[in-house]
């Protein structure tokens, strides 16, 4: 079943109890989403869901209702497992799950690596709902340091993911650990190719529901293609983030390249934190915390750290190095525009980088943004041509 993105039922409406309606509405959460609107219904009454949609559309409440009204307190620990496909993501659902949880005198618990292992483990198994990252959990698990035995709902958040960043051996092996007679719910932005072989091989007689919206890009970010040079590129973004009120997200190719850039805009008078791999994990959640909390307005980060960074607070997405891809710029301007927002997303341009930008930009009906700034999509060869005309006529450098 699909629906475009509109809904006017109540939580009440889809079932949700008093206690954990007030949960929402404490987090301002009144009306639900399209996402939620499909498969609380079938979620909650215990069936299998195979939910396709785009990161920010509000998912996560669409698993967290069904999993807090479906345990009890009595229920054996654990009884829910989330995998995530990072652990910034890991804390992110654990803050929204225990929200609802503690309405419903649930425990919740993250499992990600970085940390303790055996201290871990013990808050763990005090939990109702494990939110964790598949290598981590899979460690406990063949430690014997948690028993998964008991679990009767296991949740796949952003599954696509997880199989690009090469999760799968290890969800399979959670997978192997669950009892076969157990609720899973399979969120993916695709449920095509592996990720739908995976849903299928998961799931057992799963509702299918999709989110559809008008193109593959977001539709409520405001996109924009800004020309500069290797010379101008930081001074450039220092006067976007000076001009900008909003909270920021900056792409980066490199780990290197984000230190080296929170360095340069420093001595811009632009104060930002750095987020990328090669980071302490504790020094990882301080910079996501401190981003989170309002505490710095500007976050630089590689894509491998970015990846599953949901905060309805990004208003801007920059892309101070343009994403290798189609999926990788649908991906990182995702992370603005969340849960009915709006935002903007902006890539520099090198003057080498024209042509695949440009043509990157018509693939996602963007070429008329594009060109606003007064690039044009021109082959290699064309402006080698160009250059070399221009030579035998006297008109290249002297």
């Amino acid at each position: 079943m699909a629906i475009q993105e509109t809904s006017r039922v109540s939580f009440s409406d889809l079932g949700a109890s008093p206690a954990v309606v007030r949960a929402l509405e404490g987090r301002s959460v009144v009306a639900p989403f399209p996402v939620q609107t499909l498969v609380l219904p079938d979620a909650l009454a215990g069936r299998d869901v195979l939910a396709k949609s785009r990161t920010g559309s509000g998912k996560t409440i669409a698993f967290a209702v069904p999993i807090v009204e479906l345990l009890q307190p009595g229920s054996p620990r654990p009884s829910a497992v989330i995998l995530t496909p990072t652990r910034e993501l890991a804390l992110q659902v654990t803050d929204e799950v225990s929200a609802l949880a503690r309405a419903r005198k649930l425990r919740v618990a993250p499992v990600y690596g970085g940390v303790d292992l055996r201290s871990q483990a013990r808050i763990a198994e005090r939990a109702h709902i494990l939110v964790a990252t598949p290598g981590r959990l899979e460690d406990l698990a063949d430690r014997r340091l948690l028993d998964l035995s008991k679990v009767s709902i296991f949740v796949l958040d952003e599954a696509d993911r997880m199989l690009d960043m090469g999760f799968l051996p290890q969800v399979n092996q959670i997978v192997r650990r669950l009892p076969k007679k157990r609720q899973t719910m399979f969120f993916s932005a695709t449920l095509d190719g592996e990720a739908g072989r995976l849903a299928r091989a998961y799931t057992s007689d799963a509702v299918r529901h999709e989110v559809v919206g008008k193109a593959q890009t977001v539709d409520e970010v405001a996109h924009r293609f800004i020309p500069v040079t290797t010379d101008t590129k930081v001074a450039v973004l220092a006067a976007e983030l000076k001009r900008e009120r909003g909270v920021a997200l900056v792409f980066v190719r490199t780990k290197r390249g984000a230190d080296r850039l929170v360095r340069k805009l420093k001595a811009q008078g632009v104060s930002a934190l750095a987020l990328h791999g090669d980071m302490t994990q504790a020094a990882r959640t301080k910079a996501v915390e401190r981003f989170s909390r309002g505490e710095a307005d500007t976050l630089i980060a590689t894509d491998v750290a970015a990846r599953g960074l949901d905060m309805s607070s990004i208003t801007h997405v920059f892309n101070f190095d343009p994403p290798e891809d189609d999926k990788s710029y649908v991906h990182r301007v995702g992370r603005t525009a969340r849960a009915g927002r709006s935002g903007t997303g902006v890539t520099f341009v090198l003057p080498d980088q024209r042509y695949e930008v440009g043509r990157l930009a018509s693939r996602l009906k963007l070429g008329a943004e594009f060109q606003e700034e007064g690039m044009t999509i021109t082959p290699p060869r064309v402006l080698y041509a160009s250059r070399k005309g221009r030579r035998s006529r006297g008109l290249g450098r002297r």
